[in-house]
Order: structure tokens, then C-alpha cells, then sequence
């Protein structure tokens, strides 16, 4: 039997009391560069007491990105040194955004010097912490075959350990009784033995759709409050945007009325969470005549998209509508994105697992959609399915904000659209 042992545990150092150390000398650090460059006085407290909310608000950012960055960085497909500069920037926005609403004192030069400490101070940290080059041995067979390129593991020829810190096995794979009996042993002294699905899934976001099996014996579970705290955001981000989103939808609208003849907007029935049907809107970016082909999957040229469509799909703006869904409790701004009823049918008859994908409830975007972008085919659509399995297994608040960088950056380069 496979021990039961995270490959985060190799890849990433564990909380010790000399990070905090660290972080804590990080803290000083930020403060007096920032005085220095504010005031060309390292004493802060000259300035007196208005100067106390900012520097307190800054302590908390600094400390906030390093509890984010380090909470993401355990996630799939990460990169540390953009995962870094994304929690500052956000983190140092907000305490801008503060500062300005509360009226309180505030120093520019303040703000930018302790911003640049503290990403100097955590890039550092980064680097010194960076994670060992770890050798894992790889049973060949089974999933081990189709593991991600990596450069930490070397596959074994012959059931004799090298110097190794853990062997990766896939335990479903019909091995040689050589090999079980060479995993037992390593087990038996100690070595950490991986199922090769959590190395799958670590390396490439995805959930291996093989072992259900496995998947099944984990019970999924939804995370807490979460989903109720997510909900809350949802409704709030919604009435939030309001006066961005409704000119804009309305700008829209004109556009399309003006591009091509027929309405405005396209409804189409979905499956939500718990396998519920609802009708998804959106913008229309198909010619009117398209439904009557039948339901299929969009193309990368698919010619009954309109002029104006392909331009609104790039930047998932036809996508605007769904804020309505969202409202209504059908949608959420963060999921898998809802598929087709037909199409979802398929699937739960060939996939074991797709029942899973409707634990949660669908999104405006979501991990698949920031990985790969639209499915043209089934085959497309089940790789896609291996990323929305991840997500629901890993939902959280920082899978969540992970996921709303990465859209941001669709929405400025429009990857994945069709």
C-alpha cells in the first residue's frame, strides 16, 4: 500500500521560526527604507502620529503577501517570483486605497520605498529558500510514463534504489512482482513512496481522470464556510461593479445591433451544481442561423461567428451577461465553466469522475478556462475536465485569487479565446 505522503512536502520548505525570523527582520527592514526614502530620516515617529496608520498598514500588507505567497505557492503551476509581485501589488493597491478613502496622512515616496524593500526582502528570501534539487526514483509504468518533463526524477531500470530522497509509484499500474516487492522494501526502511497521481497533480494542475478509483476513496469535500464566504463576495463583487459593467454591457448592445441583425442576447440551457439545468445567457456572437446546425463545440475559426463576436470573445466579453446567472445563484464569478446539457451527458456516461465537476457551481472563469482555454472536441474537453477536477478539489480562497491573476492576464492578452 502507498503511504500517504504529499510531494509538497519535497518541493516547497515547511513554516519554521526562522522564517519568521526572517520576516519579522523584514518588517524593520521595510519600515526604516521606506522612512529613509520618505523622509531621509530612518526616525518615522518624528513625524508624529499621523504617520502611524500608514506604517501600520503597510506592517499588515507585507505580512499579508508573505502569508498569500507562500499559501499559493503550494498550488500547481505557480511561479513564485510573479505570484510575489502580484500579492504586493494588490496588497500595497489596497492600503493606497485606504489611505485615500479614510483620509488619512500618507507619504508616495513612503508607500514605493517599502514596497520595494519588501518585494527585495521576500525575492531574497525566495531564492535562499529555493527548493532542493530532489531525486525521486520513478517506477516505470502506469501514470509514471506520463509525467510531466521535470528534471527531479530519474526512472529506474532495475528494482535497485540510488540515492534518492523518495520513489514514485503508480500502485494501479500491472507492475513486475519484482518491482512490489522493491516498493515494499523501500517502504519498509523508511523511504517516502509517492503515488504517482499527487506527483501528476502537483506538476500539472490537473486530476488524473485513471484513478478514479482513488478519487473516490478521498471523498471530496467542500471546504467549510468557504462556499458561503464565496457566495457573500460574489453578490458584493456584482453590486460592486455595477457602474463599470451595465455602461459597458450597454456599449455593448449598441455594438452588436449594429454589427448584425437578431437579438441581442443568447440563452442556452446549462448543467449547475448538483446537476441542475439552468439557462446561461450571454451576448450573441454567432450568426442567428447557428443554432440550427446543432449544438457542437466552438472552433478556432468557427465561421458563425460574427465580426464583432470574435472580438468579444478574445477578451470573454460576450461573457458579460452571466453577471445576471451570477445573481441569481445559478453561477459563480469563479468555477468550472457550465457545459452544455447534450455534451454533459456524454461525458458522465464515459467519464467516471465528471460527476464530480458539479459539486461546486459553474463560473464566468475558472482554472480549465485560464489553462486551456475554450474545447474544440471531446478530447480537448476531457483534458479540460482533468483541470476543473483539480479545482474542485483544491477550491479555496487562494486557488480562487490565483485564478483571478491569471484571468486578468487572459484579459489583456486574450489567450484561450474562441
Amino acid at each position: 500500500m502507498v503511504l500517504p505522503f504529499s510531494i509538497r512536502k519535497l518541493l516547497r520548505p515547511s513554516s519554521s521560526g526562522l522564517e519568521w525570523l526572517w520576516h519579522g527582520a523584514g518588517t524593520v527592514a521595510i519600515i526604516f527604507a521606506g522612512s529613509l526614502l520618505g523622509w531621509y530620516n530612518h526616525r518615522f515617529w518624528i513625524i508624529g502620529a499621523d504617520a502611524y496608520g500608514m506604517v501600520g498598514l503597510v506592517v499588515i500588507s507585507y505580512l499579508g503577501s508573505v502569508i498569500y505567497t507562500r499559501r499559493v505557492l503550494s498550488l500547481a503551476k505557480t511561479d513564485a517570483l510573479t505570484t510575489l509581485l502580484a500579492s504586493l501589488l494588490s496588497w500595497f493597491l489596497l492600503t493606497s486605497a485606504v489611505l485615500v478613502v479614510s483620509g488619512w496622512y500618507f507619504s508616495r515616496t513612503y508607500l514605493l520605498g517599502a514596497f520595494a524593500m519588501a518585494f527585495l526582502w521576500q525575492a531574497l528570501y525566495l531564492w535562499l529558500q529555493r527548493p532542493e534539487r530532489h531525486r525521486l526514483a520513478l517506477v516505470p509504468g502506469g501514470l509514471v510514463d506520463a509525467l510531466p518533463s521535470w528534471g527531479m526524477g530519474v526512472v529506474l531500470a532495475s528494482p535497485r534504489l540510488v540515492p534518492v530522497q523518495a520513489v514514485v509509484v503508480d500502485p494501479h499500474a500491472a507492475i513486475d512482482p519484482q518491482w512490489s516487492r522493491f516498493v515494499a522494501e523501500q517502504s519498509l526502511r523508511g523511504v517516502p513512496v509517492i503515488h504517482a497521481a499527487v506527483v501528476y497533480e502537483r506538476l500539472s494542475g490537473r486530476v488524473s481522470l485513471k484513478h478514479h478509483s482513488q478519487a473516490l476513496l478521498e471523498g471530496w469535500q467542500l471546504p467549510g464556510l468557504y462556499p458561503y464566504l464565496k457566495r457573500l463576495l460574489d453578490v458584493g463583487l456584482v453590486l460592486l461593479t455595477l457602474p463599470l459593467t451595465l455602461p459597458l454591457m450597454g456599449l455593448l448592445a449598441l455594438l452588436i445591433r449594429l454589427d448584425s441583425t437578431g437579438p441581442l442576447l443568447f440563452w442556452q440551457e446549462r448543467v449547475g451544481q448538483g446537476g441542475k439545468p439552468f439557462r446561461m445567457v450571454k451576448f450573441r456572437t454567432m450568426q442567428t442561423a447557428a443554432e440550427e446546425q446543432g449544438n457542437r463545440f466552438a472552433q478556432a475559426d468557427d465561421h458563425r461567428v460574427t465580426r464583432l463576436g470574435r472580438r468579444l470573445r478574445r477578451f470573454r466579453l460576450d461573457e458579460l451577461p452571466q453577471l445576471w446567472n451570477v445573481w441569481r445563484g445559478e453561477m459563480s464569478l469563479i468555477g468550472p465553466r457550465p457545459e452544455q446539457a447534450q455534451f454533459a451527458g456524454e461525458f458522465a456516461v464515459r467519464i467516471p469522475l465528471y460527476p464530480y465537476r458539479h459539486l461546486v457551481k459553474p463560473g464566468l472563469t475558472g482554472w480549465a478556462q485560464v489553462h486551456q482555454g475554450y474545447a474544440a472536441g471531446a478530447d480537448e474537453a476531457i483534458t479540460k475536465l482533468s483541470y476543473d477536477l483539480y479545482y474542485v478539489k483544491h477550491l479555496s480562497w487562494w486557488l480562487d485569487t490565483l485564478i483571478v491573476f491569471k484571468t486578468i492576464r487572459i484579459l489583456l492578452t486574450g489567450f484561450g479565446a474562441r
